[in-house]
């Protein structure tokens, strides 16, 4: 028989240790969106200790809704190499464009991104930490803490790299930037669906010692234009940041 104790200490007990697990990582990624889970599913194989965190309660960024709620998404032919290696299915359009179900680009995403890093949902990044001029590590505390307005001490996790992946709101660049870091954001500009694509991924980077970018967040950074419900950038942006960081650590 289920016994309700022995339920609750499950849950606490394996949950305290894979927060104590993460608190020393090779990589943090903040955001849990296409690009992060992608970064999060690569580096995790190349054998780097990974962590990823997510603000709200589910994953997966804007991928679930599609275009204006048509659950259908669209990735060009550079990215479809990523969709073969998490084993996720699409069909071709035209000889550009390939269609993918929004629902199985976000479940697949997700469910190989945690097969290879440590994801947390529910947390969210309310400051840096840095040390000698690059960033080193990240300050967490629950997102209801943050939500209800309460006055409690968040924790620290140290980190060798960083992923700000949160999108539009570049929550981590931001941070740093209004604490007096070297980083300036041009912010995000208006729809331009090619022009958007490239420069999320020509200028994947790292902005700051120790702090890359991906995603959407590349756009608020360089001041690139929106891009809508086409996802290959994203992908092609969540393994160049990995190869990035990848290469930084070795």
């Amino acid at each position: 028989m289920v016994d309700e104790i022995k339920i609750s200490k499950a849950i606490v007990e394996k949950y305290s240790a894979k927060l104590m697990d993460v608190l020393e990582s090779d990589v943090a990624i903040v955001g849990g969106g296409p690009s992060g889970l992608v970064s999060a599913y690569y580096l995790g194989d190349m054998g780097f200790k990974t962590v990823l965190f997510e603000k709200k309660l589910s994953l997966g960024g804007g991928i679930w809704g599609g275009g204006m709620m048509f659950n259908k998404v669209v990735v060009q032919e550079e990215a479809t190499g990523i969709l073969d290696d998490l084993g996720i299915g699409y069909e071709n359009y035209d000889e550009k464009h390939y269609v993918v179900d929004a629902i199985e680009l976000a479940g697949g995403l997700i469910y190989n991104a945690s097969k290879k890093a440590k994801v947390f949902n529910l947390i969210n990044v309310e400051d840096v930490m840095v040390k000698n001029g690059r960033v080193a590590g990240l300050v967490i505390n629950y997102t209801p803490v943050e939500m209800s307005n309460l006055h409690i001490d968040p924790i620290t996790v140290s980190t060798k790299a960083v992923i700000d992946a949160t999108g539009h709101d570049a929550s981590v660049c931001s941070i740093l930037a209004r604490k007096g870091g070297d980083l300036e954001l041009k912010g995000e500009k208006y729809m331009d669906a090619p022009l958007g694509e490239r420069g999320v991924v020509d200028n994947t980077s790292e902005v700051f010692p120790g702090l890359f970018v991906a995603g959407m967040t590349v756009a608020a950074v360089y001041g690139h234009p929106r891009m809508g419900p086409i996802f290959g950038g994203m992908l092609l942006s969540g393994k160049r940041v990995a190869e990035l960081v990848g290469s930084k650590l070795k």
